[in-house]
């Protein structure tokens, strides 16, 4: 079993190799740029490596840069291998990276939140108080006198 900062390095260096090769080796119309290697782990034995992507464009952008990866994975595994220089070289796994879809999620609930307060910020701006404006108790006068003479 590899330490960790040797499967880092290895994760890193594959990001390198696949992203470069997918910029200026791959001919494949599918793979253009609109295709972004935002991250690969690889185990801690050194046989398997994950490389996340994120495409944008719509679906049919989406399903057309998986297929090309996919027939792509055995030239991007000789990169690798030839620029890594290690006993095994991984096998190689595209995934989707969800990442760009949560923060839009994440931005959208944020946009209802603030709308909310606004509405919230609008009724509550001629509002009045229901009591007293001060509705703490106030010790009187005459408690004040009683404690100091005990």
């Amino acid at each position: 079993m590899a330490d960790n900062a040797r499967a880092k390095r290895l994760a890193d260096l594959i990001r390198e190799v696949v992203a470069q090769k997918l910029q200026r080796g791959i001919k494949d119309p599918r793979l253009g740029s609109h295709v972004t290697i935002t991250d690969t782990r690889v185990t801690g034995d050194l046989r398997e490596a994950t490389v996340f992507y994120t495409v944008y464009g719509d679906d049919e952008e989406r399903n057309a840069a998986a297929a090309g990866l996919e027939s792509a994975k055995g030239i991007l595994r000789s990169e690798v291998g030839r620029a890594a220089g290690v006993k095994f070289t991984p096998t190689l796994t595209f995934v989707m990276d969800a990442l760009p879809d949560t923060a839009r999620a994440i931005e959208d609930l944020l946009d209802k939140a603030r709308q909310s307060d606004e509405k919230v910020r609008e009724a509550s701006a001629g509002a009045k108080y229901a009591g007293d404006a001060d509705p703490y108790r106030k010790p009187d006068e005459d408690d004040e006198t009683d404690d100091t003479a005990e």
